[in-house]
């Protein structure tokens, strides 16, 4: 168990995906010099049987891709899937065929979960590792790297943070409090040895303003991370979320 206000950790590798990024390098363009994704193509997540990728929706489909490039073949590692609002669109349209009356699917019944890609990912490569599903509110990849560095402090040679959200449903748009957009990415984390990142945390009475065209937190910290900044601070959930790069 983690009992600290900080934790640290190493990238050993890094995968992303988003709609019109879909290489290293474009993704460090935006890094640079950052623009809106748009909702747009899907990953072809060519390692997946055809049967179960048929069953995953775009954003699992985003997060399924950037895991298996982040692993390859690699199995036995302890993987967290971290998404704020998951494919919250599916459970839309399941509460709109209950109201009509309608019998549900059970495919799109058991793919609305929130461990549904993670789910997907285990049966594809037959691996019985540890998977956990999680959401934090506005400090989701937070709790995701807590989670994933008390896998490490307990043993786990190494632990895949996947991190995915994706534009809400018509229907949640008046309480939109950022401009989601639709994104993906993995981090193969090990214990520090170099190019070390931190994490801090303490408690903040005050919460920050949220405005409705910033940036995802997912985003924000996918951008520090491929950056050269040494300190990135944010403010949510209550908590002041203080990111440092040791190079």
């Amino acid at each position: 168990m983690v009992r600290t206000s900080c934790v640290s950790f190493s990238i050993a590798r890094h995968a992303a995906w988003a709609p019109g990024l879909t290489t290293p390098e474009a993704w460090l363009t935006w890094a640079q010099t950052p623009f809106i994704i748009e909702k747009g193509s899907e990953p072809s997540i060519k390692k997946m049987p055809s049967m179960l990728r048929r069953r995953a929706g775009h954003l699992g489909k985003m997060a399924l891709e950037v895991a298996y490039q982040c692993l390859n073949e690699q199995t036995d590692v302890p993987t967290v899937f971290c998404s704020r609002h998951g494919d919250v669109a599916r459970a839309i349209d399941l509460l709109t065929e209950l109201v009509q009356g309608n019998a549900l699917s059970p495919t799109s019944f058991s793919m609305a979960v929130h461990n549904a890609s993670v789910g997907l990912f285990s049966i594809a490569r037959k691996d019985s590792t540890n998977h956990i599903a999680l959401a934090g509110g506005r400090s989701t990849v937070e709790h995701g790297v807590i989670e994933a560095c008390a896998l490490l402090a307990d043993g786990a040679p190494m632990v895949l943070l996947v991190a995915c959200d994706f534009p809400l449903p018509s229907a949640f748009t008046t309480f939109q409090d950022c401009n989601e957009q639709p994104y993906a990415w993995s981090w193969l984390m090990v214990p520090p040895y170099v190019d070390t990142l931190s994490l801090s945390w303490t408690a903040c009475a005050s919460e920050e303003a949220a405005a409705a065209n910033t940036v995802p937190a997912g985003l924000s910290i996918l951008r520090f991370q491929l950056g050269r900044e040494k300190q990135f601070e944010r403010v949510a959930n209550h908590r002041r979320w203080q990111w440092t790069r040791n190079d």
